[in-house]
């Protein structure tokens, strides 16, 4: 992908208000948005969240009362509702610890430093008493990712926080499994006649936004 088409990509994205409910994303190209998914990165490499994707209708629509009435959450393609850790304990960390030896075909010992560095900060330290609201940040790490990847696949996205996350983790049982709703994100194909489709892309200029040193 060239530099010109990557920044295409990019001014043609919108927060798509409108989707057309009968397009549908090809398989083959949501798995590439799920793998995008996972391959984020994140602090430690914890992936201190859970992403539940929906495309079952009718629990889709018993998410709308709690999501202002967007009509995203039922017309788009999928809905990715992204949940964030409530609280990060020492055995989050030691299945991850686990998980990485596994992959890296190492001891588990090899990696106490590590694990120490990751305990003594996001479950003992000064993290580890906001811990919810550090996995909410890994969470939008993976959110910019998924539209990014979006767009550049030519899929439609947009992020959704105008949700009500203590009834999406009732209706998903999110805070039995030790998780909660952080944001939301529809991805699908924008409908003929979006208005917003057709609005000029307003940022401030690189002037006021970047500094170089």
């Amino acid at each position: 992908m060239s530099t010109q088409e990557l920044l295409g990509a990019l001014e043609w994205r919108y927060a798509t208000k409108r989707f057309d409910a009968n397009k549908k994303i090809p398989a083959d190209v949501w798995q590439a948005l799920e793998r995008a998914l996972i391959l984020t990165p994140t602090s430690y490499g914890l992936q201190p969240y859970r992403f539940v994707i929906l495309t079952d209708l009718e629990k889709r629509a018993e998410l709308l009362a709690h999501s202002w009435n967007q009509p995203q959450v039922v017309d788009c393609s999928h809905y990715v509702v992204m949940a964030a850790r409530t609280k990060m304990t020492e055995a989050d960390v030691d299945n991850w610890i686990q998980r990485l030896a596994q992959v890296r075909k190492m001891p588990p010992a090899a990696l106490t430093a590590y694990r120490g560095m990751a305990v003594g900060d996001i479950v003992h330290g000064s993290r580890g008493k906001v811990s919810h609201e550090w996995a909410a940040r890994q969470v939008y790490i993976a959110l910019g990712n998924l539209m990014t990847c979006a767009a550049v696949l030519g899929v439609d996205a947009c992020p959704m926080e105008g949700i009500v996350p203590a009834e999406y983790d009732r209706v998903l049982g999110l805070r039995d499994a030790g998780y909660s709703a952080a944001v939301a994100c529809a991805l699908g194909y924008r409908a003929e006649g979006d208005k917003y489709a057709a609005l000029s892309k307003a940022r401030f200029d690189a002037a006021e936004l970047i500094r170089k040193i």
